[in-house]
């Protein structure tokens, strides 16, 4: 069994081998945002306040607005960190046509392009972002610029930050659009190919960006925050330079009743990938800070770990109205259960010749380090851990339905397939699915998916092998630019796409543009590298690697990472070489 990790992913010890903290990268997005009440509470003199800006035909409207005068923060501090998060309840207003951006790189070894998207309801036009504004597909950097002054008017902290328009977002006035077509998040995979951007036409996006490996070291006390847009942005959007004054008071965790479990579901969201175990109790700080040492991640084992909670959102006693519903949304994303037919397909089998199919493709492996393992693995040896992706390109989406007899601890799995139209037009066997009894996992694996192996310098020679058995959820959006990608793809959340022990059925999906990481941590998962030799190796990603799935291509099944070991027994590194322009260790 593999453990699952989303779009937050960790970095690694590599080079001299550092025995410090794993560096993570930021957060793929503000997920628990604040509730539409929240963006319309600061929402009243948005539209059109301020300084007057140019009209014209799919060009947005953009203003700086900020839902309430004061904010109330918690400073956490547990083992290895301490300080508050800066949300500070701004947002981004638009108007008048939608804000829309496409991201995209032709390869890994071509750089991110970003264009934004105009469109007047007749026609599309686009715009080209200035060469290296934007690197990544994390969103606009530089975007907030906010000053921090302590009593006495002295500043004490002065930061920029990252704008995703996919952030929590909600609607500014009754009329707008009920509901967001754009993506939830902004993608932080390392080996991302293309991402959309976008907040609909009178709707408002949160412009926090919580950086959960750099809190802010702000002491208990009263100040003044001034948030503003920068100069590059509001000179290329047309954003009038509206600067808002916030008072902020800073209390100590747990002070007003809700720090300790924020900041133990903070903890365990963003302290890693994920591990072997359930998610530690969001009552026990201490468990959320061991938590992070073992790479719990998002979802903590294979559960739902409590959202990161807007504290917008608990100033004004929402607590409560979390995950996404009727009049509201807080960008948590745990999406609901898919739904297995309702019995064996029947008739004879078949494909028929001209079915859109899925396209499953690797990502090279990242996240690579090397540990003395994880609980279970034996004592005393060298492991070499990694994250790995498989995703499909499309047309189609991957439907694989697991069917058990009764009593029976093993599946038979099969995939669907439809016409353009959604109707189911064949199947095919493809497997089994097995039932996993192991504490933290307890759900069905799909057996067929993919497998992990360690070449020799030469790509000769596989020294080691990984192939595991897991369960498939749309946990990275790789690719939202490709034919068909679904920027709302369901079972995100193991918790929804796994089954029981009960299941007599499950299905498990992997729709267009979204990819699945497994972060190979857990016992049997890393390469056992205690006793191979100094040098150089390729850690290959095979997806589909006995072909029981159809596809429309084949030959893109196979990634290769190449590190280099070093070091003696016990005190094994790993150097990680940079693959064409992506420098993620």
């Amino acid at each position: 069994m593999t453990s699952k990790r989303s779009q937050t992913s960790q970095g690694s010890k590599t080079g001299q081998g550092s025995q410090g903290n794993r560096t993570r990268l930021q957060r793929a997005t503000f997920a628990a945002g604040a509730a539409l009440t929240v963006v319309v509470a600061g929402a009243g003199a948005a539209p059109g306040a301020g300084a007057a800006q140019e009209s014209t035909a799919g060009k947005p409207k953009l203003k700086l607005i900020a839902a309430s005068n004061s904010v109330t923060l918690d400073r956490y501090e547990w083992e290895g960190a301490s300080g508050v998060f800066l949300d500070l309840g701004t947002y981004v207003s638009v108007d008048d046509a939608p804000l829309e951006f496409k991201v995209t790189r032709k390869s890994y070894k071509d750089p991110v392009v970003a264009q934004q998207i105009l469109r007047d309801g007749t026609s599309t036009k686009t715009k080209a972002l200035p060469a290296g504004l934007v690197k990544d597909f994390s969103g606009l950097p530089g975007f907030v610029e906010v000053s921090i002054k302590n009593a006495a008017g002295e500043e004490v902290s002065a930061t920029k930050g990252t704008y995703c328009p996919n952030n929590a977002s909600g609607r500014i006035r009754p009329d707008a659009p009920a509901t967001s077509k754009y993506p939830q998040s902004c993608p932080t995979n390392p080996f991302t190919l293309g991402s959309v951007w976008g907040v609909e036409k009178g709707w408002a996006s949160n412009t926090s960006t919580i950086d959960y490996d750099k809190p802010v070291d702000l002491p208990v006390g009263e100040y003044t925050a001034k948030v503003g847009v920068s100069k590059q942005y509001r000179d290329l959007f047309g954003i009038p330079d509206d600067q808002h004054t916030i008072k902020l008071t800073v209390r100590s965790e747990g002070e007003g009743g809700e720090g300790a479990g924020v900041a133990a579901s903070r903890s365990a969201a963003h302290g890693g990938g994920h591990g072997g175990h359930g998610t530690p109790s969001a009552e026990d700080p201490a468990a959320a800070a061991a938590a992070a040492a073992h790479h719990y991640g998002p979802r903590g084992a294979d559960a739902p770990t409590p959202p990161a909670l807007s504290h917008a959102l608990e100033d004004r006693g929402l607590a409560h109205h979390l995950g996404d519903g009727p009049g509201h949304t807080d960008g948590s994303r745990i999406a609901p259960a898919l739904k297995p037919a309702a019995k064996r397909p029947g008739g004879r089998a078949g494909v028929p010749a001209n079915v859109p199919k899925p396209d499953l493709r690797s990502l090279p492996a990242w996240d690579i380090a090397v540990t003395d393992g994880e609980d279970g693995d034996a004592p005393g040896k060298d492991y070499l851990a990694f994250s790995a992706n498989v995703w499909n390109a499309g047309p189609a989406l991957l439907v694989v339905d697991g069917f058990r007899a009764p009593g029976k601890d093993l599946m038979d799995s099969y995939q669907y397939f439809y016409d353009a139209a959604g109707k189911q037009v064949g199947y095919t066997p493809s497997g089994t699915m097995e039932w996993d009894p192991r504490e933290g996992h307890e759900h069905w694996h799909f057996t067929d998916f993919a497998s992990y192996r360690l070449l020799s310098e030469d790509q000769t020679k596989e020294v080691r092998s990984g192939k595991e058995a897991f369960c498939l959820a749309n946990t990275d959006a790789v690719d939202y630019t490709v034919k068909n990608a679904n920027w709302h793809p369901e079972n995100t959340d193991l918790s929804t796409a796994c089954g029981e022990q009960n299941s007599i059925s499950v299905r498990e999906v992997l729709d267009v543009g979204s990819g699945d990481t497994y972060t190979q941590y857990r016992p049997g998962q890393s390469f056992d590298i205690t006793d191979l030799p100094n040098g150089t190796y390729y850690i290959q990603v095979i997806a589909n690697p006995e072909n029981r799935l159809q596809e429309t291509n084949t030959k893109n099944n196979v990634a290769l990472r190449k590190v280099v070991l070093a070091g003696d027994p016990g005190a094994r590194t790993v150097t990680v070489p940079p693959h064409d322009l992506i420098n993620a260790p």
